[in-house]
């Protein structure tokens, strides 16, 4: 007998969501929407079944936004620029060594170019939009994880720098879109030290580095201590183990940005580990 994908059981669970109740859309009668810092994986989150769930049952926590644009650990390039606005804009593929089929994936997301101009309005500078460059792992796998109709307008937006006070700075500009039904997301992984990773680490041990510095950041996080995140570098315990390069932390700083009070506690939705690194994400008002 065939092994049923663990993703195509989530599509029957997503359909059974569907039957009992339709997510109800955005209105500004709801008031913005959070903005989100999404610890995002890679192709195996699709083999994962409690974490698709996780995921899936956090945008249905929230109304569904009339747009989404996300800023990916895995998009570094400044000047600003957005990902195509055109319909069906074949994803980014950047990952290696994983099955066939997650090369074949597809989430063919509606014309955004509404959305482009709403980023562009609110941007000192004209963004560049790359007409061929689709969504990376970073945006499209966990999107389509959390709303796999694809019906929802998308749009990338690069991660300029890594210094956390011009990406907050960023992330305020944004701000605004929250209001206008905008789902802000930063997505990046709270602790990333791949090449740090041993056979034990695959079976479910944690390592010492990554535990140390996911609880440094819940604490902060939960004190609302921007300072102290911006500090990471030689402050959080764990470096530079956690993130020996800092692209999958810094886009934190644009989801707090975007909040309407980035000092504010925060609201972690998902905890635990993958492969022993931490899959913290929260979402922030």
């Amino acid at each position: 007998m065939t092994r049923r994908h663990p993703f195509d059981t989530h599509l029957a669970n997503v359909a059974a969501a569907d039957r009992a109740a339709p997510h109800e859309s955005w209105t500004p009668a709801a008031g913005p929407l959070p903005s989100l810092f999404i610890s995002h994986g890679a192709p195996p989150t699709f083999e994962d079944p409690v974490w698709m769930a996780e995921l899936f049952a956090w945008a249905r926590s929230l109304p569904k936004p009339r747009a989404i644009l996300i800023v990916s650990a895995h998009w570094e390039a400044a000047p600003l620029s957005l990902s195509s606005s055109a319909a069906h804009t074949t994803p980014v593929y950047d990952f290696g060594g994983f099955d066939p089929m997650y090369y074949r994936m597809r989430y063919d997301t509606p014309e955004a170019s509404a959305l482009a101009r709403q980023v562009a309005a609110l941007l000192p500078e004209q963004p560049h939009e790359h007409r061929s460059r689709g969504l990376d792992h970073g945006a499209w796998v966990p999107l389509k994880i959390m709303y796999p109709h694809a019906d929802v307008p998308v749009l990338q937006l690069s991660l300029p720098t890594h210094d956390s006070t011009r990406l907050l700075a960023l992330g305020q500009r944004l701000r605004a879109l929250r209001e206008e039904g905008v789902l802000v997301i930063g997505s990046g992984f709270m602790t990333h030290g791949l090449q740090f990773l041993n056979r034990e680490n695959f079976g479910g041990k944690v390592p010492g580095w990554s535990k140390e510095f996911d609880l440094w950041a819940a604490d902060a996080l939960a004190r609302g201590d921007v300072e102290e995140l911006a500090s990471f570098r030689g402050r959080a315990p764990g470096m530079p183990y956690a993130h020996p390069t800092v692209e999958h932390f810094t886009p934190l700083f644009v989801t707090l940005g975007a909040a309407t009070d980035p000092g504010a506690a925060v609201s972690t939705t998902i905890g635990g580990w993958m492969y022993g690194l931490s899959k913290r994400s929260f979402q922030a008002a």
